[in-house]
């Protein structure tokens, strides 16, 4: 019996013997398997790399052999530029000092005649006083001196006029410049940026929209332009350019001032202008007869979070500035303003505001009746009911 259990117990053991090696050699061999996968995946993931790097070193000698002399070559360039407009800068500001000691010459060259004059004004009266006879041949003399003086004096006059008005076209040669110069500034780091980062160039520096201001008040010319440049950056527009001339290019007429306007597209202005323009929660509707009520709830716009008819406690920028260019534009007898798509003109009876098309600003650009305020009235009133707004009630309201 005792041997029965034995060799029942060694058939056991054997067994569990056999088992344990089993179960051993099928953990080897999964570890086995397992460290094979961790060495194919690091053998994959080892040639990505050497791929990435490959592309990277393959990118990096293009840059080297393409962008960056062409950006170089580009900086030389725009570089050259800048201190061109510079040395013309100083060039201007040379000849502006030189005619303002001309002009400074002339004046002591008037003074002196002047003088001579009025000394021989007393020389005159002590001869006609002193000399009988022979005294008209003299007098003749005389005469003849002294209008030589005022011929001299005049000429003089209109020479130092001429002078005035060659400093101040200088003046404004040497504005352009100077802005010009900005201008090819921004310009210049906006491309070296771009170029930099990859990321596309900002279009807030381009001209995207012209102006114009035309007023026959000159009391209130200066005020307008202020009231006007006031509401171009309140609708986040920036000045580019300016010029400003006479009536045909004449001297002594009111100024025809032009601006070249950066910061927006039209379309977007004219959106803009548009929501300026129409009252979004009172219902107000523009057009050719809107009366003075309705277009005074015209240009308001409804606040989030204000209740339709009731004010804010402060109006926005842009729409408190507009209000300020129209309401100063009311003050004159005659006046023309435009902000890219926007159209106000002032006549002697009533105050006329529009929103025009691409198409209809192009035709603007190229005719000159916008210049004069009564038939630019006329053709206004042509225009659809949607883009006018007849504000002759609204100036006049309290």
């Amino acid at each position: 019996m005792t041997t029965v259990i034995l060799v029942v117990m060694c058939v056991v053991v054997g067994a569990l013997e056999l088992y344990a090696g089993k179960q051993s050699r099928d953990q080897a061999h999964a570890f086995t398997r397992r460290i094979d996968e961790l060495n194919d995946q690091v053998t994959k993931q080892n040639n990505v790399l050497v791929t990435v790097g490959e592309q990277l070193t393959a990118e990096l000698s293009r840059v080297k052999q393409d962008v960056l002399p062409a950006l170089d070559s580009r900086l030389r360039q725009n570089t050259g530029q800048v201190e061109e407009l510079a040395g013309l800068v100083h060039q201007a500001d040379d000849y502006l000092r030189t005619q303002a000691g001309r002009l400074h010459e002339l004046e002591q060259q008037r003074i002196t005649l002047a003088a001579l004059r009025r000394k021989l004004g007393e020389v005159e009266t002590s001869v006609r006083a002193a000399t009988g006879a022979g005294g008209e041949a003299v007098e003749g003399k005389v005469d003849a001196a002294l209008g030589r003086l005022a011929d001299l004096e005049r000429g003089g006059e209109e020479i130092l006029e001429l002078q005035r008005a060659l400093t101040r076209t200088l003046e404004d040669v040497e504005d352009v410049v100077a802005e010009l110069l900005r201008f090819t500034e921004g310009e210049l780091d906006d491309t070296v940026t771009a170029a930099l980062t990859g990321r596309p160039r900002a279009h807030g520096d381009a001209v995207t929209a012209t102006g114009r201001l035309w007023t026959r008040d000159e009391e209130l010319e200066d005020i307008l332009g202020d009231m006007y440049e006031r509401c171009v950056r309140a609708s986040r527009l920036a000045v580019r350019f300016r010029t400003a001339e006479g009536a045909n290019g004449s001297p002594g007429s009111p100024e025809r001032r032009r601006y070249f306007l950066g910061g927006h597209a039209s379309e977007d202005l004219a959106g803009v202008f548009s929501a300026l323009l129409i009252s979004a929660g009172a219902g107000a509707r523009p057009g050719n007869g809107v009366s003075g009520g309705e277009a005074r709830r015209g240009l308001a716009r409804v606040e989030p979070g204000v209740p339709a008819g009731v004010e804010p406690a402060r109006g926005p920028e842009d729409e408190a500035a507009l209000k300020s260019l129209l309401r100063t534009l009311a003050e004159c007898s005659g006046a023309v303003v435009q902000i890219g798509p926007l159209m106000a003109v002032r006549t002697r009876d009533e105050l006329l505001c529009a929103v025009l098309t691409a198409a209809q600003s192009l035709e603007l650009e190229s005719d000159e009746v916008f210049w004069d305020p009564a038939a630019a009235s006329v053709r206004l009133r042509r225009l659809p009911s949607h883009q006018l707004w007849d504000l002759t009630g609204w100036a006049v309201a309290p």
